[in-house]
C-alpha cells in the first residue's frame, strides 16, 4: 500500500518576486527576481511555453542589482553576437 505524506509548513510566507521588463539590442526581455534567502536574490528570463531556457541564474544583495548583474550579460552577449569575428 502507498503511503502518502503531507508536508506542513508554519509560518509559510510567500517568497516576493519583482518582474523587470527590459529591451536590450532591440529584443524584449521579461526578468523575474525572486528573494533565495536573506539578501540573496536570483534574477531569471521569464521561461516562454514551449520554449528552453537554459540561461544561467544571476545573483545580487537587491533585485535591482540581480536584474542589473543578468541585463549586462544580454548586453554584453548581445555586442559580442553582433561583431564581426576575429580572424
Amino acid at each position: 500500500m502507498l503511503a502518502l505524506q503531507r508536508h506542513c509548513v508554519d509560518n509559510l510566507v510567500p517568497n516576493p518576486v519583482h518582474r523587470f521588463d527590459e529591451s536590450i539590442a532591440g529584443h524584449p526581455y521579461s526578468i523575474e527576481v525572486a528573494l533565495v534567502s536573506r539578501d540573496r536574490w536570483r534574477a531569471n528570463i521569464v521561461r516562454l511555453p514551449g520554449l528552453p531556457t537554459a540561461l544561467m541564474p544571476f545573483y545580487g544583495r537587491t533585485p535591482d542589482e540581480a536584474a542589473r548583474h543578468l541585463t549586462d550579460w544580454l548586453s554584453r552577449a548581445h555586442r559580442r553576437a553582433a561583431s564581426p569575428a576575429a580572424g
